[in-house]
């Protein structure tokens, strides 16, 4: 950009532009050279290099108009045109020096404000521009499989994700202003049940969080996940919502790389992940909610009465929440 500039402006528009650069610059500079002590010398340093730098230009700049107004006004400009020699030719016009001074002033004035409003103006119009996702069925078209309609309240993962993708979900998990990157509901059934255990799942991803939450049909009751699995996991403590009894248990989310260089493994231990599991209903006849919140980019996870928070809210939503 300098570059630029120092070839194609004319002097009387470059140099002044160049002297209020080097002059906001060093005296920036120096100022930050006093603010922090830990880059003192440095930044004093700089600063002083570019003011000294930009003292000489405007030596040069005052030489140059000393030199243009006595150009301007001395005898060689009086001299009358010689007998004989024929009409003097039209003196050109010389370029307003003022007005070359109001332009770069002028062109300096729009290039910091180009540059303090261009930030502002771009992220008001990707916040805005970006519409939270909606909930969309990885399963859309296809027939629900049977597990579904054997199980009596099943809930699909569309409902779940209706009910998950809540507009204040980034205030609860502590995050207000997100809006949510991907959201979407899967009806699936459970791993090694032949297509006989319904297991629906959401999930909607943030920039700081993601949260999954998922419904198992199944004959696991809470009391024995309680007593035999949730031992084997990190931070377990019994708890209840909306009168069900509820487990939290924390665990490393586990991710596959396939190809990577100089892997040993395809399956590396991911972030920590903490999960709230509460019972269908307040008898714990079988079956499991699971919501579970983690982080990317390995953020503190919201405490466990945010997560409650989030699972009274959305199981109250739900079309068989009792």
């Amino acid at each position: 950009m300098l570059g630029l500039i120092v070839r194609v402006l004319p002097f009387w528009v470059r140099e002044p532009l160049l002297i209020l650069v080097g002059s906001v610059f060093g005296v920036g500079m120096v100022l930050n050279a006093v603010i922090e002590p830990e880059t003192r010398w440095i930044m004093a340093g700089l600063g002083a290099a570019m003011l000294l730098v930009t003292a000489y230009r405007i030596r040069t700049v005052r030489h140059a108009w000393r030199a243009r107004k006595v150009a301007a006004g001395g005898p060689a400009s009086q001299a009358q045109p010689r007998p004989g020699a024929g009409p003097a030719a039209p003196r050109q016009k010389e370029p307003n020096t003022a007005a070359q001074v109001f332009l770069a002033l002028g062109l300096v004035g729009a290039l910091v404000g180009a540059v303090w409003l261009a930030p502002r103006v771009t992220g008001e119009a990707t916040a805005t521009s970006r519409k939270p996702a909606t909930c969309s069925d990885h399963a859309a078209g296809k027939k629900l499989p049977k597990a579904y309609a054997l199980t009596p309240g099943a809930v699909t993962g569309d409902d779940l994700c209706k009910a998950l993708n809540r507009s204040d979900l980034a205030a609860l998990l502590g995050t207000p202003g997100e809006t949510p990157l991907v959201a979407y509901g899967n009806s699936g059934t459970g791993a090694l049940t032949a297509d006989k255990v319904a297991a629906s799942e959401a999930r909607v991803q943030f920039d700081t969080y993601t949260v999954d939450f998922s419904a198992t049909y199944n004959d696991m009751t809470i009391a024995v996940y309680t007593k035999v699995l949730a031992p084997q996991t990190l931070n377990h403590r019994a708890d209840r919502v909306l009168g069900r009894p509820a487990v939290f248990t924390s665990d490393h989310l586990m991710q596959f790389r396939f190809g990577g260089v100089g892997s040993t493994s395809p399956a590396t231990e991911g972030p920590l992940a903490r999960t709230l599991t509460v019972a269908l209903d307040r008898k714990d006849p079988g079956g499991t909610f699971d919501f579970t919140v983690w982080s990317e980019s390995g953020a503190t996870l919201p405490d466990d009465d945010a997560l409650l928070g989030i699972a009274e809210k959305v199981l109250a939503t739900l079309p068989t929440s009792r």
